[in-house]
């Protein structure tokens, strides 16, 4: 009598590899979307916090821009975007800026700018880019 083998044959690795392969192909589209999602809340969330902090910088200076004893740094972004602000002493403009050759890069809702009077838009935006998609109300 013969001894039992244990072990996997060639076919059942060949199964086993294109299922795995399978799965991986219909979960990578969904977490991809899910990090694009939580990029896009988390710079939103950056933007309206930098908002607030010049609001602040205002009520303390009299104006937006920066003056002498009165200074209020802003972050530089996130890992897929890159915060700038234009400031002058009636207002001020913030932009977030996606960084090239992150996963950011081609997003539908492209960058992201808030005005001090709290309007909200995304310039050069394509496809479904409502306020409630990019900007997550």
């Amino acid at each position: 009598m013969r001894g039992s083998c244990k072990g996997l044959t060639l076919i059942e690795l060949l199964i086993v590899i294109a299922v795995v392969g399978i799965l991986a192909s219909i979960a990578y589209p969904s977490y991809s979307e899910k990090i694009k999602k939580a990029a896009r809340t988390e710079i939103a969330g950056l933007l309206f916090e930098s908002a607030l902090s010049l609001e602040r910088h205002r009520a303390r200076a009299g104006q937006y821009a920066d003056t002498e004893g009165v200074v209020t740094p802003l972050p530089t972004g996130t890992d897929y975007y890159s915060l700038h602000a234009s400031r002058t002493a009636e207002d001020f403009v913030l932009s977030a800026r996606r960084r090239p050759g992150t996963l950011m890069a081609s997003d539908r809702c492209a960058d992201f700018v808030l005005g001090h009077d709290g309007i909200r838009r995304n310039p050069g935006a394509t496809g479904d880019h409502s306020q409630a998609y990019c900007w997550g109300n």
